[in-house]
């Protein structure tokens, strides 16, 4: 990088920065946490007794080992990878561990802030995976494939749709303000690679093929949990908004086009309960009625800076009657999906990215790097970011799984599972009483 490179990167850094705003993200990366909160109690409550802190542990070491996995690699994709597979030396300095800019002494007060909240980004996918996959898993495996959903898979599709000059904004006017596709529909793909290769939970299915319900020990436990997840999303929303300097300064989405934090507000209050209700209208079940808060925020997230807050419920109602539908169509297939991962996250995280398409075609789009031209909103480019999501996620995750499962490395042994995979950890989830349950 020449002296006059650094400089001006450093200049683009130091435009993001404000002490005020810098607090604004701080918190919000704070909020996030509770994403992962709410994850361990939805994922201990969806198992059964014997597995509960097995599934607890699978979420608190991918939440660990994504924090540092993120700093040294993780973070130097997203900035420098935009192009697609063709490394930016310039931006890639400023995510390399041993730059100035990622120690102590920083050139600006932004970059840890910023680099925190993708951080989180980066765990929520993992989160996403960890529920598909409870009472079956072996941890060591989960861990490594966590770390590459997060730290690799998901870094790789936010840098090309999710960075103002991303190549699928750019040459296509891909728009998914608040992550449909680059978070959910990628970790609910990735999952599904995943589930394909580990196989059912023992007793899940019949062999005419037809599916047992297996419930989970704490359905509080696991709607709370829930419910502490949509409180965590309102961080994840405020780290999804920016602030741009300069005559037309402002409040704006990711890719530096217009809006407010009214948008955000509005849209994501109107997709909670549009998506819970949706879930009523269709099943009375309370795990998929809290659900639905999800699915009706993952629905509504691509376009979340742009709807009109009518549209937003009408279009989160609808993914609350996509996630359960989806979810019953993906056990025909024979795959155990245990709390329903792909339906809410990938089902409805591709029905968010659509639905920007057929509502919002034409909008203009926007870049807030200089030089680059974005087309307008169009069902062409959602389309095309939609299918590159899907593969970008499913792809790594069959093959990957794929690989550890023909070593032998991919799941519990029968006995482990049938004994509980909280046989292999050191505490006591409850009584010995109830522990058979």
């Amino acid at each position: 990088m020449t002296p006059e490179e650094m400089q001006a990167a450093i200049e683009a850094l130091q435009g993001l920065s404000n002490t005020n705003l810098e607090i604004f993200y701080y918190w919000c990366t704070a909020i996030m946490i509770l994403i992962h909160a709410g994850f361990l109690m939805y994922e201990m409550g969806a198992s059964r007794v014997k597995h509960s802190l097995a599934s607890g542990t699978k979420n608190i070491l991918a939440f660990a080992f994504m924090i540092p996995t993120f700093y040294m690699f993780g973070w130097l994709i997203y900035l420098s990878m935009w192009q697609g597979f063709t490394y930016d030396p310039v931006w890639g300095e400023f995510g390399l561990p041993m730059s100035a800019i990622m120690g102590p002494n920083m050139a600006d007060q932004a970059t840890g802030v910023f680099w925190g909240a993708f951080t989180l980004f980066a765990c929520t996918t993992a989160s996403i995976l960890s529920g598909a996959v409870i009472e079956r898993i072996r941890m060591a495996s989960f861990v490594v494939l966590a770390v590459i959903l997060g730290s690799v898979v998901w870094n790789l599709a936010a840098s090309w749709g999710w960075h103002p000059a991303g190549w699928l904004v750019t040459e296509f006017g891909y728009h998914d303000a608040v992550a449909s596709g680059v978070v959910h529909t990628i970790s609910g793909f990735f999952a599904l690679g995943v589930l394909i290769n580990l196989g059912p939970r023992i007793g899940k299915f019949n062999t005419d093929g037809s599916a047992n319900v297996i419930r989970g020990h704490s359905l509080p436990m696991t709607i709370t949990g829930l419910m502490l997840i949509v409180v965590g999303f309102f961080g994840f929303i405020g780290a999804c908004v920016l602030y741009n300097y300069g005559t037309n300064g402002g409040w704006t989405n990711i890719y530096g086009g217009p809006t407010t934090l009214s948008a955000y507000l509005f849209n994501t209050l109107m997709a909670v309960a549009g998506g819970i209700i949706g879930c009523y209208a269709c099943t009375r079940d309370p795990f998929w009625m809290m659900s639905g808060a999800l699915c009706g925020v993952i629905s509504a997230a691509a376009g979340l800076d742009l709807w009109y807050p009518p549209l937003a419920f009408a279009i989160a109602f609808a993914g609350g009657f996509l996630g359960p539908w989806a979810a019953k169509q993906i056990e025909k297939m024979g795959i155990d999906d245990a709390v329903g991962a792909v339906a809410v996250h990938g089902v409805c995280g591709v029905w968010g990215l659509l639905a920007v398409g057929i509502f919002l075609g034409g909008y203009p789009g926007f870049s807030s790097w200089d030089g680059f031209e974005v087309p307008p909103i169009n069902m062409t480019g959602q389309v095309v970011g939609a299918a590159v999501m899907i593969a970008t996620g499913f792809i790594p995750g069959y093959v990957l799984s794929w690989i550890f499962n023909k070593l032998g490395i991919l799941r519990a042994g029968d006995g482990v599972q049938r004994d509980g995979m909280d046989n292999e950890l050191e505490g006591i989830a409850y009584p010995e009483e109830i522990r058979s349950r």
